[in-house]
């Protein structure tokens, strides 16, 4: 399949340096290690030449994607399902049934297979596929993939992949060393497109000075300053994002939570409502730094400080991507000084004479208790909205269908006299809960 049909789906008319540079490494025999900054187009880079390099006479899984979080398997099978070709590549993860994922494997027949390492390994001890066609192995964001908590789901993972004759190691930082179970061959290309990531001028550093400890009010009145702007807010802990939420959203500041303790469905709502602009803050532990491929993110926001370099890259990451600018925010209490690894003159932030009241969203999400196991699609959706909810064009944003639900993003103006129109309303012939989503 020629890579200007795979990109044509994609509304991308040509590759960046890096992607062309990827593709030609990826042809050639032999190892490949890559290391991009986020937001520079990795996935469609090693995509596009593993998608050339499968072959259609193969029955079976040819190649195996290893990534450290659901949302990147999610993201990157979405990314894979939208260039068109005539093969299939599923994800699988944790936060539901591994037996409804062996199922839908057996009906999809995936020539891809991306996933976690844990849920990776739960289906190559029972079977669910034939490791023996594997041979091609990616692991994105190899340096969180690789870490001491991973090695023995990777090792494993490995070990089970017999027939292995390309590895490509993605990131956005490079690791130390490479365990030697990965089994990185002698002949290895490497490139290396890091240089001037944290000063390449798209990204500009502030310091915020808090004067307590407790920064809390602090990021409240700094959140008020940015206004509409998308913002991740970055904390250290479960516990510390459940606990700035909570502060955030008594004083009304739209926000969402988000991190690896919460509900598969809850995290989606949390992403999907950030996405669509219904909720301009997101946030999040270091969950949220890598994989997730989310446009126009203005600001990263570090509450606690990141505790290595390469956290704060990949935090930073968020925003700046591509060719857009962005601000990240180091927030200081008197105590704090900024880390080594931060060099240069860092300005600090001067607050203007008047600090703004919390803005409102000018979309409000809409959860609609039915997906494509129910036949229901976009097209279903926004029709019903015009003719039984009186919506216009302008009125519906971003509308995603699940398996078993769909999210629709709406004018706030417009939400309380639209619930009431579809108020016991079929869709399609069904009867569904619509409402708010919480």
């Amino acid at each position: 399949m020629e890579i200007s049909d795979m990109l044509r789906p994609l509304g991308i008319g040509q590759l960046t340096p890096m992607q062309e540079a990827t593709l030609e490494a990826f042809r050639r025999e032999g190892d490949l290690l890559l290391l991009s900054p986020t937001g520079s187009g990795k996935t469609l880079a090693f995509l596009l030449p593993l998608i050339q390099g499968l072959n259609a006479e193969v029955h079976g899984v040819q190649a195996v994607v290893l990534v450290p979080s659901r949302e990147l398997a999610l993201q990157i099978a979405t990314v894979f399902k939208q260039m068109g070709t005539p093969f299939r590549a599923m994800g699988c993860y944790g936060g539901r049934p591994a037996m409804e994922e062996h199922r839908a494997m057996k009906a999809l027949s995936p020539s891809v297979v991306i996933g976690t390492p844990g849920r990776m390994n739960d289906h190559l001890r029972k079977g669910n596929f034939d490791a023996g066609s594997v041979r091609t192995l990616v692991i994105d964001e190899f340096d969180k993939c690789l870490e001491l908590g991973f090695q023995e789901e990777m090792a494993e993972v490995l070990g089970r992949l017999p027939a292995l004759d390309k590895r490509v190691l993605l990131s956005a930082t490079d690791a130390e060393d490479i365990p030697r179970f990965v089994g990185m061959g002698r002949r290895v290309t490497k490139l290396d497109f890091l240089s001037g990531v944290l000063s390449d001028g798209r990204l500009d550093v502030k310091q915020v000075l808090s004067p307590q400890k407790d920064k809390l009010e602090t990021l409240y009145r700094l959140l008020c300053v940015l206004g509409a702007s998308s913002t991740l807010v970055f904390v250290n802990y479960r516990e510390s994002v459940d606990r700035v939420v909570g502060f955030l959203k008594s004083k009304k500041v739209a926000c969402e939570a988000f991190h690896g303790g919460m509900e598969q469905m809850e995290r989606e709502r949390a992403l999907y409502k950030f996405r669509n602009g219904s909720c301009p803050v997101l946030v999040s532990t270091d969950l949220a730094s890598r994989g997730l491929d989310i446009t126009g993110v203005g600001c990263v926001v570090h509450y606690h400080l990141p505790v290595t370099r390469e956290a704060f890259v990949h935090r930073n990451g968020r925003t700046a991507r591509w060719e857009a600018r962005g601000t990240s925010f180091l927030i200081l209490h008197p105590e704090e000084r900024l880390p080594e690894y931060i060099t240069g003159n860092i300005a600090v932030f001067e607050w203007p004479d008047v600090i703004p009241a919390p803005v409102k969203p000018c979309w409000v999400t809409l959860y609609l208790g039915k997906g494509k196991k129910d036949k229901l699609n976009k097209v279903d959706i926004v029709g019903f909205l015009y003719k039984k909810g009186g919506l216009g064009k302008d009125d519906i944003g971003q509308v995603d269908v699940r398996e078993h639900y769909a999210f629709v993003a709406v004018r706030r103006e417009k939400v309380r006299q639209l619930l009431v129109l579809v108020r016991g309303e079929k869709i399609k012939g069904m009867k569904t809960l619509i409402e708010e989503a919480k």
